[in-house]
């Protein structure tokens, strides 16, 4: 590993930790040419899932790209980046185990969507309105028609 500033070769490990669940390896170096402390992670290579958007438009999938999402909708809400972090991490678990190459945009957003209903209705509420793409309020009055029914239907 090369380090960030004076790009030698000569690094060393310092500490080691496990992130999102095993999932990937946080590492802590120090250059041994400049003493430059960084960060890398290490993840698992899987194979490329290409995401299908409603326009017929494909890219790969981006796990960055779904976070941000995520912390936008959960602005000013009691969750955390680790939580959404876990969350975001479960959905691309799910992904890869569902063996299809191409997912489309409905899938990874229903995910996200069932999963934030269950951690906090206004990060919920705020995802649906730019995944369903709300024109109205009675888009809002639907959705959360349907969270109210969904709780009612956990509670018994």
């Amino acid at each position: 590993m090369k380090c960030s500033e004076c790009h030698s070769d000569d690094t060393k490990v310092i500490e080691s930790r496990d992130v999102t669940d095993g999932e990937a390896i946080r590492r802590r170096r120090m250059c041994l040419a400049c003493s430059n402390r960084f960060t890398t992670y290490e993840r698992i290579e899987r194979p490329q899932i290409v995401v299908v958007k409603n326009n017929g438009v494909r890219e790969l999938f981006n796990r960055e790209k779904l976070l941000g999402g995520l912390l936008r909708a959960s602005e000013k809400t009691t969750l955390s980046k680790v939580e959404l972090e876990r969350l975001v991490s479960d959905i691309e678990h799910e992904l890869y185990a569902c063996s299809e190459t191409e997912i489309r945009t409905a899938k990874i957003g229903d995910m996200a969507m069932s999963r934030l209903s269950g951690l906090n209705e206004v990060a919920y509420v705020r995802f649906a309105s730019v995944y369903r793409r709300f024109t109205d309020i009675a888009g809002f009055e639907h959705q959360l028609s349907e969270l109210r029914n969904s709780k009612v239907v956990r509670a018994t």
